[in-house]
């Protein structure tokens, strides 16, 4: 995961103790975000990820998971349990969408602070965008274990602005970084399969789940690591 970003097992069979027992390993599996959606009884750690009208996704833009919590997950898993045609998953590296900025725009980009708040979320779900939570971090975070800077933004709707900043300053920033983080050579688009297996760095990585199977059957189990506050 340091240096992959992401993880694909194949073929797993699919069990839901697929990611527990990875969690397990980690012993501090937790879930994150869980509103409307169903956790196992058997594996109360897992979450299932269930098909829901497209009207009613808030993860079909690029994202992080929970920034706008104060301590955010570092590490998410899903597996394949039914799988229609489409349904991808991309991820795009916030280290490399760092490193291609230029050194002047990384300086800038030092210090600044970014305010999150889960507003496709509470969209989705019927519920007051002032109800629900959010957070404030470092718009560059530095990995805990790799040393290495990434960018920390996310998809404009989900960030209210700039510490510090008026919004006709902060939004074509942001915009600006945002289109320059999800350019299509910074993007691994996967196919699922049932029984895949696959687990990213959250601190690194935004991803996007594509809508594109109607109201076919898809059903994924996840699981959540906890992370630590973003520095």
């Amino acid at each position: 995961m340091r240096i992959s970003l992401q993880l694909v097992v194949q073929d797993d069979g699919g069990a839901p103790a697929t990611v527990t027992e990875i969690a397990q390993f980690e012993r501090d599996a937790l879930d994150v975000g869980s509103l409307g959606l169903h956790r196992l009884d058997e594996y109360p750690e897992v979450v299932q990820i269930r098909t829901a009208p497209k009207e009613l996704i808030s993860t079909e833009a690029w994202h992080y998971d929970a920034p706008h919590t104060p301590v955010p997950p570092k590490i998410t898993m899903l597996s394949a349990q039914v799988v229609p045609v489409g349904g991808d998953t991309m991820w795009c590296n916030q280290y490399l969408a760092y490193d291609r900025l230029t050194p002047v725009m990384q300086r800038m980009l030092q210090g600044l602070r970014v305010h999150f708040r889960a507003v496709r979320l509470a969209r989705s779900q019927g519920v007051c965008e002032s109800d629900v939570p959010s957070a404030v971090h470092p718009m560059v975070r530095t990995h805990p274990e790799t040393g290495r800077k990434a960018l920390y933004i996310g998809h404009p709707d989900n960030v209210l602005g700039i510490e510090g900043m008026t919004e006709a300053e902060a939004r074509p920033l942001l915009n600006f970084l945002y289109e320059h983080s999800t350019q299509p050579d910074n993007i691994y688009r996967h196919m699922w399969r049932v029984g895949d297996a696959l687990m990213w760095d959250n601190r690194c990585t935004m991803h996007y789940a594509v809508h594109d199977y109607g109201n076919h059957e898809r059903l994924l189990n996840r699981v959540t690591l906890k992370g630590e506050v973003p520095a």
